[in-house]
């Protein structure tokens, strides 16, 4: 099967691409070539940078791909180009979308492949939904054979995941709990997530490549253990060898303090999900995700351990951590 991935080098598409070369797909990552450090040995690579699509046109003109994926398309203008690029000349196009598109509020804590699309707190959702919408037009009027795939928070060893922390320097977070600083929770913990491992997403995602009947459908693939964030925050501190001090601060006055998190905790990690996995398991037989949050925090922290260059502390993340607690403290104590 020969497969290209535009970017490919991701948190996610990084463990995707992994385990594409170790199953003998013959890959080709087309990006800039700025991240090469984390593109497996055996791939091949094509310099251009998707935005230019003339400069593709050519790179590309050569090439006959069994699957595409694009995992950096974000607007409907840059699905448009793919189309451009890619119809009538590619088996399968897998759009990567996102599972914050669905419903928020939800009218059920449920989360199946047809629950609604509407996201009215954060435009990376609506501009993802706006993606899809074009995407399936074009695989209703065109025969354009696109399959969609939703991720939710999906983590491996260079990520320490928490709905706050410095997505610049993740060490961040740990380094804070170490020092025994205060942590900040959003809302009262208590809300349930999903924790996805990157290399339980591959598995799941390599048996929709190049499977026809997985073509004008949409997928999510996620882990089936559900947690609560303050079970999350404890566990990464247990990996850490710490207990962190948490402070619970609502959702809403942390984006009213910073407002470029309302989206991603209003429209999102603040609302208690559970994803319905049935869907991939029937088109995936087998998957399963195995790791659970505990033992990837313990390979993260490992990773972060045995990687000292990458025990950074970013310093301004700290600085609004610190700020948004001291605006959260002082108006507590004027309302006592």
């Amino acid at each position: 099967m020969k497969v290209l991935f535009i970017g490919g080098t991701g948190l996610i598409s990084q463990a995707v691409s992994r385990l594409a070369v170790e199953n003998k797909v013959e890959l080709f990552l087309l990006n800039r070539g700025q991240h090469t450090v984390f593109a497996p040995e055996g791939v091949q690579q094509i310099r251009a940078d998707i935005r230019d699509v003339d400069r593709c046109q050519v790179v590309l003109k050569e090439h006959q791909f069994d699957v595409v994926v694009d995992w950096i398309a974000y607007t409907k203008e840059h699905v448009e180009a793919d189309l451009q690029l890619f119809r009538g000349k590619v088996g399968q196009y897998i759009f990567i979308s996102s599972a914050s598109a669905y419903q928020k509020p939800p009218t059920h804590y449920l989360v199946t492949e047809s629950t609604p699309l509407a996201n009215p707190f954060w435009k990376y959702s609506r501009d993802k939904i706006a993606c899809e919408e074009h995407l399936m037009q074009a695989y209703r009027v065109m025969g354009f054979p696109v399959t969609v795939v939703r991720p939710s928070f999906t983590y491996g060893n260079t990520m320490i995941p928490a709905a706050l922390n410095s997505s610049k320097h993740p060490w961040s977070l740990v380094q804070r709990m170490k020092q025994g600083l205060k942590t900040v929770i959003h809302g009262d913990g208590t809300s349930l997530w999903t924790m996805t491992h990157n290399t339980d997403f591959a598995r799941g995602f390599l048996g929709l490549m190049g499977n026809a009947l997985a073509v004008g459908h949409a997928f999510h693939i996620t882990s089936d253990e559900v947690l609560n964030w303050n079970q999350i925050h404890e566990t990464i501190a247990a990996a850490a060898g710490v207990e962190a001090t948490t402070l619970h601060i609502a959702s809403e006055f942390i984006a009213e303090q910073i407002p470029e998190l309302r989206g991603g905790l209003l429209g999102d990690k603040s609302i208690s999900y559970v994803f319905d996995n049935s869907k991939i398991k029937k088109f995936v037989p087998g998957f399963q995700a195995t790791v659970s949050f505990a033992e990837g925090m313990r390979r993260t922290l490992q990773w972060f351990l045995e990687q000292p260059e990458y025990q950074v502390t970013d310093e301004e993340w700290n600085h609004q951590m610190d700020s948004l607690i001291a605006a959260y403290e002082s108006r507590s104590q004027n309302r006592v």
